[in-house]
């Protein structure tokens, strides 16, 4: 296929890129600076500019953009960032969709998303189907998901990456955390109890991938591991991998501290589940936690 990828350099899309390029797909980015050659194109999401004729002869869009929710404390021009990373970057690309005629759109449009969706639902465990929270992340993900929809009124195929943590040491959640381990100062934080939706990876990649191919598969995808860990486990497993005792838990209200309410997001417990992935057969290559650890590390 010929896909159009926004945010390609990133954590998650330097990964996907690699696969759809090993898998012999035609790729093209989305830059905001001027095109280094013909496989760049240039936007300005921050003004909805993306003319759509950029689009012609693209069988998939797929957009990770997006700032860093983990980038530094929540202020209010950083929440509007975050904010505005997403649903300006999701806008215009589905503007763009819906603006070329109907037998030159691309066929399919995966958007991502995320587990902040659900919130802190403790113990329960949630599906696909569950309401967002009333929280900043749980509407963050609501308008995020919503720009979207001129895409999906088109009648485009559009899918909504609802990630987890990948696990790999080279970024997102367990590139800092496996220094902190591995110099003897890990160890849980909080009460422990909170649930970690996790996933190598290998297995997001995989999972978009799959998700890409599948005609049948439309609407929000949660894109975690098959058995989310607690803290406390994750915690315990995570220590093993490095042969390295986990001794100095970290009070909550020390997280409060120094994240102030992004630290909200670190003690909360969402019990996601892949609901999607689990009844379209997607087979997981790492489906414990232990397993998706060694294949990080």
């Amino acid at each position: 296929m010929r896909i159009l990828l926004a945010g390609a350099s990133g954590f998650l899309g330097t990964a996907l890129r690699e696969r759809l390029k090993a898998d012999g797909h035609d790729l093209r980015r989305l830059v905001r600076r001027t095109p280094e050659n013909g496989d760049q194109i240039p936007w300005k999401p921050s003004s909805g500019h993306l003319d759509p004729a950029a689009l012609r002869g693209v069988d998939a869009v797929i957009n990770l953009a997006g700032a860093s929710i983990g980038g530094q404390r929540w202020t209010a021009s950083y929440k509007r960032k975050l904010r505005s990373s997403r649903v300006d970057t999701t806008g215009t690309l589905a503007r763009a969709i819906a603006a070329l005629p109907e037998d030159e759109r691309p066929k399919v449009f995966l958007n991502g998303s995320a587990k902040g969706w659900y919130g802190d639902t403790g113990d329960t465990p949630v599906e696909e189907e569950a309401p967002a929270a009333d929280d900043f992340l749980g509407d963050l993900c609501r308008v995020w998901e919503a720009a979207a929809r001129p895409a999906e009124d088109a009648g485009v195929r559009v899918v909504y990456l609802r990630s987890g943590l990948p696990l790999d040491k080279r970024g997102g959640l367990l590139q800092p955390l496996v220094l902190l381990f591995r110099a003897g100062l890990g160890g849980r934080i909080g009460s422990g109890r909170q649930y970690i939706p996790w996933i190598s990876l290998a297995d997001w990649v995989g999972a978009t991938v799959f998700v890409l191919e599948r005609d049948d598969i439309t609407g929000p995808v949660n894109m975690v591991g098959p058995a989310p860990a607690t803290n406390a486990e994750f915690t315990k497993e995570l220590a093993a991998a490095v042969h390295r005792p986990a001794l100095i838990p970290v009070p909550a209200f020390a997280m409060r501290a120094v994240l102030g309410e992004f630290a909200t997001e670190i003690l909360s417990s969402t019990r996601a589940m892949p609901g999607v992935l689990n009844r379209t057969g997607f087979e997981f290559r790492h489906p414990t936690l232990k397993s998706a650890l060694r294949a990080a590390l």
